[in-house]
């Protein structure tokens, strides 16, 4: 009579066989999700912590799109604001703060100093939206205005921090705002890049038609270039 077959070493063996590709195929996920992140140069996403993270949710409370606390932890509510700064800015919605958003943010750094092409592009689109029917030196000038006050010391040191500042332009809250600048306005944008100033340094304009802000109207004026007059 034959011995009968002792089947549990091989069922045992079965298991751990089972369990180590379960590990291994996790290891291969969790790498293949790494290397997706990667691939859109994230920077900051759901689950971040650090300096950066509390830029971000610093600047976003500054504009009203966060409300949390300032904490440097990327959580739900963080994401959410992200995702609403993007929709707001015509940037792909996904929560995520890679380069392009915390461009837009003014968190972005170079190391030559220059701007970035987002830089102007959002500079564009504020000459676009406060300038619209304005001479072409005027354009210019209004972009000129939102570099002198990154210069400033009494306003924030980004194109995007001057540009969101709380009050500082209306035009971010229209509706028009997520219309893309003309080509006239990034042709503008970039000229006040490079160094042109028709304001002559101003750091404010307004049109006298339509402000009665007395703050406004009490500045020295420098020039007046269309409907705009431009002041210290």
């Amino acid at each position: 009579m034959k011995k009968p077959i002792n089947l549990k070493p091989l069922i045992k063996m079965t298991v751990l066989l089972l369990v180590f590709a379960v590990a291994i195929t996790s290891v291969i996920t969790l790498y293949q999700n790494t290397k997706r992140y990667d691939s859109v140069s994230t920077l900051s996403r759901f689950g971040s912590r650090g300096e950066e993270v509390r830029k971000i949710q610093q600047k976003l409370k500054n504009w009203g799109y966060y409300s949390g606390a300032v904490d440097g932890i990327y959580g739900t509510q963080t994401q959410k604001a992200v995702r609403w700064f993007q929709q707001k800015n015509g940037l792909t919605v996904d929560g995520i703060a890679g380069p392009k958003t915390l461009a837009a943010m003014g968190i972005s750094s170079s190391s030559s100093g220059a701007y970035s092409s987002n830089d102007i592009y959002l500079l564009a689109k504020v000459i676009a939206a406060e300038a619209r029917g304005e001479p072409y030196t005027g354009q210019v000038a209004v972009g000129a205005v939102v570099l002198n006050r990154v210069e400033h010391s009494s306003f924030p040191d980004t194109i995007a921090g001057v540009i969101y500042q709380s009050g500082a332009f209306s035009c971010v809250t229209d509706s028009n705002w997520n219309v893309a600048p003309t080509d006239t306005a990034k042709k503008a944008a970039q000229d006040a890049i490079n160094g042109w100033d028709p304001s002559g340094g101003a750091i404010y304009y307004y049109n006298p038609a339509k402000t009665s802000n007395k703050f406004m109207l009490s500045r020295p004026v420098i020039v007046v270039i269309g409907n705009h007059r431009f002041c210290r």
